[in-house]
């Protein structure tokens, strides 16, 4: 999706401490989806919700320092909506962890990347290479065999 060079004359590195962060953060989302998963089965979804924002809010604030700037009207705006469309994909994650296990509930989070192609080209004017055409194929039909792999039939497998 980032246009990755390969072989040995690439002169691009990924920095390691970003590379770093970004297992961190996959790491602690698999984490949070099993404790979701986990929690989801004796609470009621809205204390999973609930706790979300009351935890991340203090971890947030910490992280801050002195680098604090106070967002104009149009910023506070946009951080609102945000506020309120990840608590509804918190209500829906949720949702999900109650019903589904947490490997196949978190697979379908993968379409994101797709919905970030559209809205780059859409707000971003951004023209995506063909990679990450195929890279959004490949996550679309990694989704629907995901959804549909038990009712796929395939020619080399033997139904009696």
């Amino acid at each position: 999706m980032v246009s990755p060079t390969l072989g040995a004359n690439s002169t691009e590195h990924l920095p390691l401490f970003s590379v770093g962060v970004a297992l961190l953060g996959a790491l602690g989302s698999s984490i949070a989806y099993v404790i979701v998963r986990k929690l989801s089965q004796t609470e009621d979804s809205s204390v999973i919700i609930f706790y979300f924002p009351l935890v991340a809010l203090p971890l947030s604030l910490l992280l801050i320092g002195d680098d604090f700037v106070m967002p104009d009207a149009h910023l506070t705006i946009m951080l609102v909506l945000i506020g309120v469309f990840t608590q509804i994909g918190q209500l829906g994650l949720t949702k999900a962890m109650q019903t589904q296990a947490a490997g196949k509930a978190s697979a379908y989070s993968y379409i994101q990347i797709v919905f970030s192609i559209l809205l780059g080209l859409i707000l971003f004017n951004e023209l995506p290479s063909i990679w990450t055409y195929l890279g959004g194929t490949l996550i679309v039909v990694g989704a629907l065999i995901n959804v549909l792999g038990k009712d796929l039939r395939f020619p080399f497998k033997r139904h009696s």
